[in-house]
């Protein structure tokens, strides 16, 4: 089976017309490169016992290098997206997964240094998890309810509560409320998913709905502003005005926040409408989906845009709404359109083959069809043949990100770690 998981991938990688040399950030390895015959890269379906090993190694380096020998001990960046939190998150999903309580010891040291940082930087504008304070509080309560440290747990709860009392969160369109965006990196969605990751990992309400319900109402009514003039599609976004689809800053991520909280039957109406609006709307050759609305660019196949993102979405949807076969059709139709185009060049989970491998675990998950776990290893395992290829080349084109969790390796080693259990595999940051 793996060999023809390889050579599918291969065909897919090279096939996809208007794509190869583009500078979106899509950019295809030709496995071809890697030695003649891609059936002759036998390990493209590793043991998990590899993975492990890899994971491991590629934490260790990523520790090495954003932590211990960051300049002058300076927190440049603190955010998961981007920054030390990332680093803090892969140290995180390591200890979950191996039990290594010296990764824990050294998540909350990471977290600790973060939190002091973006204390007096321009970070503490966002409340999000990916790439605010959220993200702070939330990783650093729950890695200190690991720790049994009860009196740090509170501190972070403490103020996580304290800035979800930020006025503008719960303020609708018809208070002038667009001076937060709604999208999952800077904006109200992104908040909420901090809030349901403490509540899952911590249990019960820590975040009560009190707090988040007026700010899902919010959402929802912003969303219905912006659709305003588009009667077709009941609920629409804009990212400094840019009307977005993908799970960074638009509806496929504002979407899935939503499905997780109890509405009414004309909200469950409209963003179920929404959703068949965006798959109605698909690119009609290649199945996927655009940018943005009205965008005429076939060329993104990743988390952050395009079917990559989506078909974690739809995944959901579907786990939401069982009955309905449409969105499980959908979702494994854009895991097709992943498949036959995802051996991106760049690494990390917002663009990258490790993001891209998460839309299979998400479809293994719901269809328990083991092509996709399959699928996933196959990702993962062309990563471990080529992440120190890759990684020497965005290095030596400048990219300031190469250890990062979402633009580079990290992002790599946390996908290993999960193929470890993979039926309990989540998109860091996406997928609670």
């Amino acid at each position: 089976m793996s060999s023809s998981v390889v050579r599918y991938t291969s065909q897919g990688s090279n096939s996809s017309s208007g794509n190869n040399g583009q500078k979106d950030g899509n950019q295809r390895f030709d496995l071809h490169q890697t030695g003649g015959d891609p059936t002759s890269v036998t390990s493209l379906s590793l043991p998990a016992e590899t993975f492990l090993r890899a994971a491991n190694s590629l934490k260790d380096q990523v520790v090495e290098l954003t932590w211990r020998r960051r300049e002058n001990n300076r927190i440049l960046d603190p955010t998961v997206y981007t920054g030390l939190m990332g680093t803090a998150f892969t140290c995180l999903r390591s200890y979950e997964a191996t039990g290594n309580t010296c990764d824990l010891r050294l998540c909350a040291e990471i977290i600790d240094a973060c939190a002091a940082a973006a204390a007096a930087s321009a970070y503490t504008r966002h409340v999000t998890f990916l790439c605010g304070r959220g993200g702070i509080y939330a990783l650093g309560a729950i890695t200190a309810n690991y720790c049994r440290d009860q009196e740090k747990r509170d501190f972070y709860l403490d103020c996580f509560l304290e800035m979800a009392e930020e006025k503008a969160l719960p303020v609708g369109p018809e208070e002038g409320g667009f001076g937060m965006s709604y999208d999952l990196l800077y904006g109200r969605a992104g908040f909420l998913w901090a809030a349901m990751f403490l509540n899952k990992s911590l249990g019960g309400q820590i975040i009560p709905n009190n707090i988040l319900m007026p700010i899902v109402e919010a959402v929802l009514a912003g969303g219905r502003a912006g659709a305003s003039d588009n009667l077709a599609c009941p609920l629409m976004f804009r990212w400094h005005g840019t009307r977005y689809w993908g799970a960074a800053h638009g509806l496929a991520g504002i979407l899935y926040i939503l499905l997780h909280f109890p509405l009414s039957g004309n909200d469950i109406e409209d963003i179920t409408a929404t959703l068949r609006y965006m798959m109605s709307n698909r690119f009609p050759q290649s199945g996927n989906y655009p940018v943005s609305e009205g965008n005429p660019r076939d060329k993104l196949v990743q988390w952050s845009h395009g079917a990559g993102g989506v078909a974690l979405t739809l995944c959901k949807t579907s786990e939401v709404f069982p009955s309905d076969r449409e969105f499980r059709d959908a979702a494994i139709e854009a895991g097709e359109v992943v498949w036959k185009n995802g051996l991106v060049k760049k690494l990390g989970l917002a663009d990258g083959t490790s993001g891209n491998a998460y839309a299979f675990l998400s479809l293994f998950r719901l269809t328990k069809e083991s092509i996709y776990k399959e699928r996933a290893e196959a990702f993962a395992s062309y990563l471990y043949h080529n992440v120190r290829k890759a990684m020497t080349e965005e290095s030596h084109g400048g990219c300031e990100h190469t250890y990062s969790l979402f633009q580079g390796l990290a992002g790599a080693a946390c996908l290993w770690f999960n193929l470890l259990t993979p039926e309990y595999s989540r998109f860091p940051g996406y997928e609670i």
